[in-house]
Formats: C-alpha cells, structure tokens, sequence
C-alpha cells in the first residue's frame, strides 16, 4: 500500500491536464463492478477506515438491499505514482440492462473504460453490448478479469472471450479480485499508462457538460458536470445552452465522498455546480453550460433523447396528493434523465400520470423510490408498450394506453414495436429458451456456438411479450445462467384486440390491455380467476368479466357473503322461510345497483404474476 498522500490546500489547488484521468467501470450486472470501486477507493486513501463500508458508491438502501446500482455515481482520487500525482475521476455505471442510459451518460464524459468481467460467468449480454457503447464514444477499454480467487474461476477460457470481443492481447487483461484487493496496484498503473489524458483547451469559452443532477431541499437542484473546454470559476455568470436559462456560480467543486468547494475548475475536470436553481425542468442532463458574456460557439453533441420503451399509470392513492406526486416525480426525475411522464386521468384511479420506463425493472425501482424517498402511496396500473395506430382516415396516432385506442371501425392497421433479442446460455438451456422465445411470438435470427458450451442466440419477437414475465422466466429455465440484453429494431403490424375487465358491470380502464388475439381468450381467462381471488367478498354476487368490445369472453362470479336470514325461523310454515328469503334477495339486488366494488392495488400488479 502507498504512503497516505501529502495534500495541499484544497482550495489552491490546481490540476495539471496531463495528471487527469476520467474513467468508468462498465460490466454485466453481479460481475462485481462496486465491489472493484470500493477496492480503489481504499487503495488511493480516498476514503478513511472510520468513514468506510461495503459499497460505498452504492448510497441508496435499496441498491444495497437489491445489490444493484441503479445511479452512477462519480468520485475524484488522488494517487502518488512516484512522484508525480494523478488525479483520477472514477464514474460507476449500473449493469442491468433498464438502467442502459446511465452508462451512455457516464461513457460521454470519460476517455477510457475499465471492463470487468467475472472470471467465473465469462463475457456475458450487457457486457457486449456496454463494450460497444464504448467503442462508439472512441474510449480507451482496460479489461480487467475479476474474481480470479474463487475456486470455479476459469481464467483462461473467459481470457479468449475478452480477446474475441475486443480484439487485445492476452497479456493486456489485468486479473484481479474486488474481494481480496489482489491486482488493484495494476489496474491503476494501467490507467494512467493506457488511458489517455483529456484534451481541451483552457483559454477557449466554457464548453462543459451536465452529465447528472440531484436535488437538494436546502441549495435547490446540483448539476455535475465534466468540463470540455475554459475554466469555471465561483462566481461567474453562466449560461445553460439547450434551456437558455442563465445564473451565477454560488458554489462549484469537486466530487470526492463528499462535495469539496474549490475556487476554479478547468478543461478535463468533472466537479458540481450550485446556482440556486429550484425548478427541475431548468435542468437537463446533456445540457451544455458556458459563460453568459463569453459564450461557446455550439452545444457539446453526443446526447439523445431517451425513449421509454414500458408504459405505466401512477396514481395517487388518496386523490388529494396529486400536486405532490407531481413535485416527486419531477425530483426524481432530476435524478434519473430516463423517466418520462405526462398528466392523464383514469375513470377508475382519477387523476395521475402516464410514465415512461426502460423496463420492468425501472418502473419497479421507480415505484420503490417515490414510496421510500417521498413516502408516496401510489397504484400503478398494469405496463404496456407504444402502438402505431393508423386510422382508416390515413392518419397515424402513438398510443401509449388502451384507452386511448381509437374506435374498432375506425382502426385500420395497429403495429407494434419489435426488439433484437441477445442470449447468451449454456448449451444445455438451449432447448427451453427457444421454446419459451418462440411461445413469445420469437422469429430465431441467429445461431453461434461459442467456446466452454456456450450458445448466443438472436431472436425478433414484439417487446410487448418481454414485458410482463419474460426475464424471470429465462432466469428460471436457465437456473441463473442465461444474460439478456435487446434493443428496439422498429415497428410491425400484427392482430392485436384491446381486451378490457369488468367489475360488476363497469369496465375498469385501468385493467385495460392490448394482446395479441390469439392470446386474449387464455389471457381473459387467467385475469378472471386471478381478480376473482384478490376481489373482497361483498354483501352481493360480483360479476367479473374479460371482454373484446361488446363480447364477452370469460367471467367469474365472487359469491356475496352469506347471512343465514332464516336462522331465528325454528319451526312453522315453509312460506315463513321463504318471506324472508324474498326480502334478502331484494335487498341484494338493491345493493348490487347501488354497491361500489373497491379493487385492491395488488389486482393492479396481478396480471404481471399471473403464472
């Protein structure tokens, strides 16, 4: 281990240009990306014994509890080589595919990519495809095999996978363990050696990039940013390109664990800055910052708009909390670029919005953080994807919800979106995934047997079908082993029928959904049976029923609670009982008009575990 570094005044000090290095660790989820972060951190005396724990970019409890990252996060690391000191800027990515555009951002502010791979599951789905984000963004990949310390490791089989992906030498793959700190000494000399220094030049107009953002209930909202071109100092005047908006500096620093205010950042440095700014749509990561007087001739490119691909309702409970979920979801989404959403209202739930996803597993987290940060009860409805609805007027109409499907006589075509589907397995699962792919209404593309048993196979098949279930179900035919990752290729017509859930008569729109017509029956039937079990006993039969426009095609009854009316008749006329029956079965009829079905948000959520 190094002697502890001799600092200077933090405030004073200045970074040369060639001494920095931006970098960011991209891998597959579980290949032990935060775990290596950790490793770094304690090596370059960037955190003290007393202030460490696991994971420590992980600051989320949910990240900890999930042993996911679902943020990146950025930390800056001094490290003595010799006698020179290296300022390295380490930006953690998420691995899980929902979480995709969080490594575009970091990627675009870096030079060079650590990419970890598990020495036991070898090259894996998401690594592929976080390699070839990469390669697009010309960074610099420094492979590292980890966990070479564990006994099933196969160190020399997931070698020629890494050379077979990005073409280096075998010497050139760095081995390590996140866990023991073994190789950690040489993955930073690599990253000085290899990854080149950034360019910029210091005397041109500010030229920096927003890369994130969080809000802060005391300073309003922090936007951290890595500096292309100019220096930044406290104070200034500063303009944001794409919302036109302009401010004074207040605060501007570098990220270590903890913010440290510095004076002056320059070209190369990633550092936040705090202007006062209390409304989140002022912010927008991929912006560009530059002086208000002196200002950049064009706005840094390289950031799309990011396109939701799951669609979900989020209602308040009580109806009274609309504004603050507006509020929350406007925070949070400062905090995550990817959510989308837009005001609607539901016949059912009331007043909401209709947000955008990257996935199940997104909408998911989404769902926990509005509970666990904002402490936000809310129902989300059942998730869907985007339609391309063209009219027998000629027009074209998005639809993202089933109830804003046009008529049936004035629908001509519906298309829907289609994904290129990546597996990778072993040979052994090979069988059940086709299986489970082509019931997904799959069209198989590709074929390629790799070395050690390993087969990765392409599929088209409509992103509606992955959905719901898809990803659990790969997981448990393939015991675990089976990455997945896809993206969107385009738009196809198929037959698809908007199939909607009566409860007692009334449709519940936000049961609604749009299948494929030869799923709807089995699918009617299954929603039925699963809403006849969470649906409470009434004082009256409830009548629940799966419908394609005026037909109905399933229905299940929940049986009213019984009250033995005839119990105090002990004897006497037969006619005595049957009075009273009368009257209980008018009262029942009286009440089924009159009575309002609550259905419970767990028969929301149903339809994704209906197997």
């Amino acid at each position: 281990m190094p002697a502890k570094n001799p600092f200077a005044n933090k405030e004073s000090e200045e970074t040369d240009m060639n001494n920095i290095r931006n970098f960011c660790i991209l891998a597959h989820i579980d290949h032990g990306k935060s775990t290596l972060a950790d490793r770094l951190l304690q090596f370059t005396k960037s955190v003290t014994e007393r202030e460490y724990h696991d994971l420590m970019l992980d600051d989320m409890d949910l990240e900890r509890e999930r042993g996911i990252t679902i943020k990146s996060h950025a930390i800056l690391m001094d490290y003595l080589k010799g006698k020179e000191k290296y300022y390295l800027n380490l930006i953690d990515t998420p691995g899980h595919v929902d979480f995709s555009y969080e490594v575009s951002r970091s990627i675009a502010a870096c030079e060079g990519a650590l990419l970890v791979v598990d020495a036991v599951q070898g090259v894996q789905a998401q690594t592929i495809s976080n390699v070839y984000l990469a390669i697009d963004h010309d960074l610099e990949i420094l492979p590292v095999l980890n966990k070479v310390d564990l006994e099933a490791a196969n160190p020399d089989v997931v070698k020629d996978q890494i050379v077979e992906l990005i073409g280096c030498e075998r010497e050139d793959i760095i081995e390590a363990s996140g866990k023991t700190g073994y190789g950690v000494e040489h993955i930073l000399d690599a990253i000085i050696e290899k990854i080149p220094h950034p360019v910029g030049d210091e005397q041109a107009p500010l030229q920096a990039m927003i890369f994130d953002s969080v809000f802060n209930s005391y300073r309003g909202i922090e936007a951290y940013f890595r500096i292309f071109n100019g220096r930044l100092k406290k104070g200034d005047h500063v303009k944001f390109v794409n919302t036109g908006k302009d401010y004074h500096a207040d605060d501007i620093g570098v990220l270590r664990l903890k913010q440290e205010p510095r004076n002056e950042l320059r070209a190369g440095d990633v550092g936040y800055i705090i202007s006062g700014i209390k409304a989140s749509y002022e912010v927008k990561v991929g912006d560009t910052i530059t002086h208000y007087a002196r200002p950049c001739d064009k706005a840094i490119s390289g950031f799309e708009d990011v396109k939701p691909m799951v669609f979900a309702g989020i209602y308040p409970v009580d109806a009274d909390d609309y504004e603050e979920l507006r509020v929350s979801l406007e925070k949070l989404q400062l905090n995550d670029a990817s959510l989308t959403f837009e005001p609607e209202n539901s016949m059912a739930l009331g007043f909401g919005f209709r947000c955008g996803f990257l996935g199940l597993l997104h909408m998911e987290i989404i769902q926990e953080r509005l509970d666990r940060e904002y402490d936000m009860n809310v129902i989300t409805t059942v998730p869907n994807v985007s339609y391309l609805v063209h009219t027998t007027d000629g027009e074209q109409v998005e639809v993202h919800n089933p109830s804003g499907l046009p008529e049936p006589k004035k629908i001509d075509t519906i298309e829907e979106p289609f994904i290129n589907a990546q597996i990778i397995t072993h040979s052994d699962y090979i069988g059940p995934i086709m299986t489970l792919c082509l019931d997904k209404r799959g069209t198989l593309k590709n074929q390629v047997f790799q070395p050690n048993n390993r087969v990765e196979v392409t599929f088209e098949m409509p992103l509606a079908e992955i959905v719901f279930d898809f990803y659990d179900k790969l997981k448990s035919i393939s015991k675990g082993y089976a990455s997945f990752d896809y993206y969107q290729t385009g738009y196809k017509e198929a037959r698809l029928v908007r199939l909607d859930i009566l409860i007692n008569g009334n449709m519940v729109d936000a049961l609604s959904t749009l299948i494929h017509q030869d799923h709807a029956y089995s699918f009617g039937r299954r929603m039925c049976e699963k809403l006849k079990e969470l649906i409470p006993r009434q004082q009256f039969d409830i009548a629940i029923q799966a419908a394609i426009g005026a037909k109905v095609i399933a229905r299940e009854t929940v049986k009213a609670l019984r009250k033995d009316v005839t119990a105090k008749c002990y004897g006497g006329d037969v006619t005595r009982k049957r009075k009273l029956l009368e009257k209980q079965k008018k009262g029942k009829k009286k009440m089924r008009q009159v009575g309002n079905v609550e259905v419970p948000q767990s028969a929301f959520m149903a339809v994704l575990r209906l197997d």
